[in-house]
């Protein structure tokens, strides 16, 4: 199971500092619950391999192996790779009801966990593609 939302980040920078370390796109995103445009993003469709990072923290998310392409227009994975290392908490913004997904190291936000997945977890990670880094050195997708 995921984390919850009560556990706090252990990655505590300023805003200030967050600024300055991040595109402005990035902190729209990250800090500020953003959402970027669909269809915009340069991991929205599977073609890379390796792992998934947190762009705020390099917090290790989502495995390339795990990434499908749900149409939606924002990356999606069928689950994270390890529950710890997000967390969800409830979101009511725009008038309904979602589950949004947090880095847990850095409390960075990273999109919405829906449960209209594939049949292998039945859940869609749906991710922002800014809130995300690949590092490739971590590791290609296995067959």
């Amino acid at each position: 199971m995921p984390g919850d939302a009560s556990e706090a980040p252990n990655v505590e920078i300023s805003p200030e500092e967050w600024r300055q370390r991040l595109t402005p796109e990035q902190f729209e995103v990250l800090r500020m619950k953003g959402t970027e445009r669909p269809g915009t993003g340069k991991y929205e469709h599977p073609v890379f391999e390796g792992t998934f990072v947190c762009a705020g923290c390099g917090q290790e998310l989502f495995k390339s192996e795990n990434q499908f392409d749900s149409g939606s227009g924002w990356p999606s994975f069928d689950r994270p790779i390890d529950p710890d290392a997000v967390v969800l908490e409830r979101d009511t913004s725009l008038g309904m009801m979602r589950t949004e997904v947090r880095c847990a190291r850095c409390g960075g936000h990273l999109g919405h966990v829906f449960e209209d997945g594939p049949a292998t977890t039945g859940e869609r990670w749906c991710i922002n593609s800014i809130s995300l880094d690949l590092d490739s050195e971590r590791g290609p997708a296995s067959s």
